[in-house]
């Protein structure tokens, strides 16, 4: 999961910040980002918002961090 570690480093952001953007615990997010849990297809979904990029690139399927564009009419 060094992605989304280098993606929150790269965007300026604490392990904290990601927790108040998505919800998602932050030894929760620190086990997650260190490898040592896997996150839900919601807390996924989640990071990819507040990352601004894809589940796909957060899974390692594409090397291309820009998201796909959003859905206007399922604002989260």
């Amino acid at each position: 999961m060094s992605r989304i570690k280098d993606l929150r480093k790269e965007r300026g952001y604490t392990q904290v910040k990601v927790q108040m953007m998505t919800g998602i615990d932050q030894s929760d997010y620190s086990k997650i980002e260190n490898g040592k849990r896997y996150c839900t297809f919601e807390q996924c979904r989640k990071l990819a918002v507040a990352l601004d990029t894809s589940m796909d690139y957060l899974a390692g399927l594409t090397d291309e961090k820009k998201p796909y564009p959003r859905n206007t009419r399922n604002k989260e």
